[in-house]
């Protein structure tokens, strides 16, 4: 029987970066000249093949996987990977394995008061590493006391190598009222948001990926990528906040919400609830007493149920 010593070891470099992405990974059954795996995530599968010849030289083999979006982040973890991974980055972590690689996360889309922030992080091995030890991970699972604590040593590590884009109450209405008039919706408004975003880091520094959490049609925000933009791979998936890069972005755009709808609150002097529960619609309601209607547009994302709640 052959060596396929380094086939195995092949197998083992690709399932290290296969698993940090969440999908299973079977063991491998030897098949003529190497070995065959499959894999799958959430309903779909496919097979990987690895070869390895008489001289010991490795071919991995994809021709049986097909051309969903999975299929393409499993090619381009390959494309992109590190040979020697620090010893430090494990399986199933938060550490990017896309490196260098630009992040890109949304805050605030939820909630009915305050702004919608995007922003994006760069990401390189080094980088990488420091946010891994600080602990990154999706905003989501963090309280507010401890994002605020953490986006700050973020900033630290990344130093100049992010972007914030904050989009205040009253613009987001304004855009989102011209969209509708053009018969569009809140994806096209946050596919623009999250285009501009990368556009203004890509000023910044060189990357040849960039990683969305996916919200819509992957055409929509390929549209609206400028000449910079369209230089880059753009991959959107769902749960992306899994890659360090991505939880980092959502870490810094949710600081900014909370800072800004506090400030918010502050000006008006009252307390601004996130989300858009009935404590939401309560205080909606006493700042149109003391206020009028008019507030609302400065305010709250007039576009949400909410609006006629408050106003019932």
């Amino acid at each position: 029987m052959n060596d396929i010593s380094k086939a195995i070891q092949e197998y083992e470099n690709l399932r290290h970066l296969i698993l940090s992405n969440d999908f299973v990974v079977s063991d491998y059954k030897q098949i003529n000249y190497g070995l065959q795996f499959s894999i799958s995530k959430l309903g779909w599968s496919g097979i990987i093949r690895v070869y390895q010849n008489n001289q010991g030289k490795v071919k991995i083999d994809f021709s049986q996987l097909d051309n969903s979006e999975n299929s393409v982040l499993i090619k381009h973890l390959n494309g992109n990977q590190t040979r020697d991974l620090p010893q430090t980055v494990k399986p199933n972590s938060f550490d990017a394995v896309i490196l260098p690689v630009i992040g890109s996360d949304e805050s605030g889309k939820g909630d009915y008061f305050g702004s919608l922030v995007i922003a994006c992080v760069y990401v390189d091995e080094f980088i990488s590493q420091k946010l891994f030890d600080l602990g990154v991970k999706d905003s989501k699972s963090i309280s507010d006391t401890k994002i605020l604590e953490i986006a700050k040593r973020i900033r630290y590590i990344c130093k100049d190598k992010f972007i914030v884009l904050e989009i205040s109450a009253e613009r987001y209405n304004q855009i989102y009222s011209k969209l509708e008039n053009e018969k569009k919706s809140l994806n096209d408004l946050l596919a623009w948001a999250h285009a501009k975003a990368i556009e203004e880091i890509l000023s910044k520094v060189e990357c040849q990926t960039a990683i969305v959490d996916q919200f819509a049609d992957e055409s929509l925000l390929l549209e609206k990528l400028q000449a910079q933009g369209k230089k880059i791979q753009i991959i959107q998936a769902h749960r992306a906040e899994s890659n360090v890069a991505v939880a980092a972005a959502s870490i810094l755009a949710r600081e900014r919400f909370i800072n800004k709808l506090d400030k918010l609150g502050k000006q008006y002097e009252i307390n601004l609830p996130k989300g858009a529960s009935q404590e939401v619609i309560k205080v909606a309601r006493l700042l149109v007493e003391k206020n009028g209607n008019e507030i609302l547009k400065k305010m709250v994302k007039l576009h949400f149920k909410t609006t006629k709640e408050v106003l019932a």
